[in-house]
């Protein structure tokens, strides 16, 4: 996505916005706003003088976003036909950005029924428009033979289409912008690889698009005449192949060049694995973004600018949405991650509160330790933890559990941070996600690492009474173990624990006696 993906909403992109949208004061639903995508759309449709309602399962998750305020949030489930006609009243435009990525072997019927749902429900509230982004499928292409995730994408237009309520479908190849899986897939690999073997799907060309104008799009088809009802293919101006986008990267991100040699074996398996092994992309994401890779992605029209006119300067060049997207990265300002959105069969179970729960066994590691530095200083570290900061003890023993989590499918260890000094509810956090911040005193983090449990680690920053130089850091993991290979794990690893958690509850402490 562009500087606008770099995570746009710079007050140009809200004016370039607002102007094209046309007209303000629309009521607009936006599904999937905890995600990379809607995360992004919800301040854009607000600066464009829109009114916002989101739909989430986990409202929590967006409490801490700088438009919160400013937006309507309820508490839903776009497979929950209830709770999405609850927050259809009212509603002039709906957005769906929601899609079952690497959601397991059912996803394509939980997106189907997801959008059938949205499109009764939109008709039975009398919402004027259903705006949808989705893939660009390749031209000549039979949809059956398409990948699963192409193909249920493909399918989620079609419903939204045939709806009573009419619809726009923007159909995007590659986004790019900072935090976007495919931009983090593309900068990994260049900048880690400078001698690359690859898949022979390199040489498929693609028609990326920048983040921005993607923004633009969605928020334009909020004016869309009530006759329009069809798919637009949303691009930017290069048709570049993956190879040429790694090379391009390479030259704009100031690297040597890059020596890239193809090998036809790699199948879209081989290559997630191996993706997996080189990128923060886990296996399940990486996965169907290979497989997109396979054919030919190319925009056949530009229709969409009869209803939403480029304005000078977009679509956006690739070369610069990647320029865009390395600043914000550089800057730490980036908005959405590709992470924002939860992990498909994480746990979301939240942290049991009564200390003599009674929903099973409960393990908990404490630690707890003075610190001759005031509270403030204390959570600076706190709130700093994972990502390029590292978590304090043994590195190596982290690595090593991130590794294996990799191998067993996992999202591993290399997530790092949407932001190097601030967290907020729902960002991830190399495998775990935060839970709960209580700013200056409380952090806690939801384990999202493949386990036979759930897991929270909560870290505590409290003044001293009376002294208001010291501070005291509680430290406290949480696991509940599911069935018997559960508590055989805990075990396993609790001898461990004094070296892992102490050495942590150690070294932040005195990591904040030397800021």
């Amino acid at each position: 996505m562009t500087d606008a993906d770099a995570d746009a909403v710079d007050s140009a992109d809200a004016a370039d916005a607002a102007g094209v949208a046309g007209v303000a004061g629309v009521r607009c639903l936006v599904t999937g706003a905890t995600g990379y995508i809607g995360g992004r759309l919800v301040p854009e449709l607000l600066d464009a003088g829109h009114r916002v309602r989101c739909l989430a399962r986990s409202p929590e998750k967006l409490r801490d976003h700088p438009w919160a305020g400013r937006a309507e949030v309820v508490r839903g489930d776009a497979n929950d036909a209830e709770s999405v006609a609850a927050a259809m009243r009212g509603i002039d435009v709906a957005y769906y950005l929601v899609h079952a990525l690497g959601g397991g072997p059912r996803f394509e019927e939980r997106d189907r029924s997801a959008a059938r749902i949205f499109a009764e429900q939109a008709a039975a509230a009398g919402v004027r428009r259903i705006v949808y982004l989705g893939g660009l499928t390749p031209a000549g292409i039979p949809v059956r033979e398409l990948s699963p995730h192409l193909r249920s994408r493909a399918e989620v237009g079609e419903i939204l289409l045939a709806s009573q309520v009419p619809a726009t479908v923007l159909r995007a190849a590659v986004i790019i912008g900072s935090g976007s899986a495919s931009f983090e897939m593309l900068r990994y690999l260049t900048e880690r690889l400078p001698v690359m073997v690859t898949p022979s799907w390199v040489g498929t060309r693609c028609q990326p698009i920048a983040v921005r104008d993607v923004l633009r799009y969605l928020v334009g088809s909020a004016a869309m005449p009530p006759e329009v009802n069809r798919a637009f293919d949303i691009c930017g101006p290069d048709v570049v192949t993956y190879e040429e986008m790694m090379r391009r990267y390479a030259a704009v991100a100031d690297l040597p060049k890059r020596l890239i040699l193809r090998v036809p074996m790699l199948t879209p398996g081989l290559s997630s694995h191996w993706i997996g092994l080189v990128t923060p992309v886990p296996r399940a994401l990486a996965r169907p973004l290979a497989e997109s890779l396979r054919h030919e992605v190319v925009c056949g029209e530009h229709d969409i600018a009869h209803h939403v006119p480029d304005p000078p300067g977009a679509p956006i060049g690739f070369d610069e949405a990647l320029a865009l997207a390395l600043r914000r990265v550089r800057d730490a300002r980036v908005t959405t991650r590709w992470s924002s959105a939860s992990v498909p069969g994480a746990p979301s179970d939240p942290l049991p509160t009564d200390p003599d729960w009674a929903g099973g066994s409960l393990y908990t590691d404490r630690r707890e330790i003075d610190v001759d530095a005031p509270p403030d200083a204390l959570w600076r570290v706190v709130e700093g933890i994972g990502g390029e900061n590292g978590w304090y003890s043994f590195p190596l023993a982290w690595a090593v559990r991130g590794w294996l989590d990799r191998l067993v499918g996992g999202v591993g260890i290399r997530r790092g941070r949407r932001d190097a000094a601030r967290l907020r509810v729902g960002d991830s956090l190399d495998f775990w996600r935060v839970e709960e911040i209580e700013p200056g005193r409380l952090l806690r983090l939801r384990a999202e690492m493949r386990l036979p449990g759930l897991a929270w680690l909560e870290l505590r920053a409290e003044p001293v009474a009376g002294d208001g130089r010291r501070s005291r850091y509680r430290q406290r993991a949480v696991f509940h173990p599911r069935g018997l290979l559960g508590h055989l794990y805990w075990w396993s690893v609790s001898p461990f624990h004094a070296v892992v958690f102490g050495g942590m509850a150690r070294n932040i402490a005195h990591a904040a006696e030397d800021s």
